[in-house]
């Protein structure tokens, strides 16, 4: 055998799952097509939200929760930082759906938070334009990521701990068998006990019984000049998500001093046949909607993208990440195709891939991930 362990693809989760099976003394061999940190898919992008009062439902905090210690633990074990707590606004019509869910998350794990209407928001948080009908909520455990260099610190620090990288080779084929799993690259060919599939946009790819619920997306992403950057700083600027019936946006202070990075939250454009297929070139009318919420919502920018970037991701048809094993391979597991918002649980999920590798269980909550759902 090779290994015990091939990670395929070390970009936002692999990274993370190699760095855990180092940690925990499994012999592990990671491949990547492009280069450690690439910037082309699901890390790309200079910044990612950090939030524990979320959206997308309360099943979520104990995996935020768990990520936020092992944040602060690659942090101390990399010698990095990488992420920035300065809170979050979740700003939208107070008896929406969304801001439900995140009423949820608070009661229901007891979530340090503030709740502020209109004229608490005009006083304190000026860079926001609120309507009096909406409220915000000011997640104080929510921040900044910094996802290049966190993939970056993951799988340098895994390598440190004997953990085999194998940059700019691509894996064309995962072939299981009873008790061990072949990996075909256009290099060669590894004999390894499990495979780990963590390929983010390409997860299709490698789970062709899931590819009719998992698709690639491109994500465009701007930034915009602050008229004065000061308001702008982490210090004085939250990271925001601002979701109503006329803008779903998430903003994040300026990290270069001068330009604020606000791109759309969610929305139904920018589907690929197939992750190879990424056009980085974005048209001038798929900023629009931005810039007409930026110009609404954000007076203190200018609501011109100084910066326009397109990355990638995938997802599936419900939303919701896909973790546990691949379908008809007991020993490949799937983890990817997390919508959109799997960055800031990425060292949560390494800890599952450990845990599953080495266990076949965990203890932290992937049900609603199964990838059976799908009925693969």
């Amino acid at each position: 055998m090779d290994a015990q362990v091939a990670v395929i693809g070390t970009g936002s989760i692999g990274s993370m799952t190699l760095w855990q099976l180092a940690r925990a003394g499994v012999s592990a061999i990671g491949f990547e097509q492009f280069g450690i940190a690439h910037d082309r898919a699901a890390a790309g992008g200079e910044s990612r939200i950090f939030r524990t009062a979320y959206l997308e439902g309360p099943e979520y905090v104990p995996l935020l929760r768990r990520a936020h210690e092992l944040w602060r633990e690659l942090e101390a074990e990399s010698g990095r930082a990488l992420l920035t707590l300065n809170g979050g606004l979740m700003i939208g019509d107070r008896d929406s759906e969304a801001m439900r869910n995140v009423q949820a998350s608070i009661d229901d794990f007891g979530l340090r938070h503030e709740v502020l209407d209109h004229t608490a928001m005009a006083s304190r948080y000026p860079q926001h334009a609120i309507d009096p009908d909406e409220i915000a909520i000011l997640d104080l455990d929510a921040g900044v990521l910094r996802p290049e260099f966190a993939v970056a610190a993951a799988t340098y620090r895994a390598r440190e701990l004997a953990a085999a990288i194998r940059p700019h080779e691509q894996v064309t084929a995962i072939e299981p068998a009873a008790d061990s799993v072949l990996i075909r690259t256009d290099r060669g060919a590894y004999a390894v006990e499990q495979a780990v599939v963590t390929t983010g946009p390409w997860t299709a790819r490698f789970a062709p019984a899931l590819a009719s619920h998992i698709r690639p997306r491109r994500l465009v992403m701007t930034w915009y000049q602050a008229e004065d950057p000061e308001l702008w700083r982490s210090e004085a600027c939250p990271i925001f998500i601002r979701d109503n019936e006329d803008a779903h946006i998430f903003g994040i202070p300026t990290l270069d001093g001068g330009s604020v990075k606000v791109a759309p939250h969610s929305d139904d454009d920018g589907y690929l046949a197939d992750a190879d297929e990424l056009d980085r070139n974005v048209e001038v009318d798929l900023v629009e909607p931005v810039n007409a919420a930026v110009a609404r919502y954000l007076p203190g920018l200018i609501p011109e993208p100084v910066r326009v970037s397109a990355y990638m991701d995938a997802y599936t048809s419900d939303g919701h990440g896909v973790v546990g094993r691949a379908p008809g391979a007991e020993n490949v597991w799937l983890l990817g195709a997390f919508s959109g918002h799997g960055f800031k649980m990425a060292t949560a999920f390494g800890q599952v891939a450990s845990d599953l590798v080495r266990h076949g269980t965990t203890d932290l909550p992937i049900g609603h991930l199964d990838p059976a759902r799908f009925g693969g």
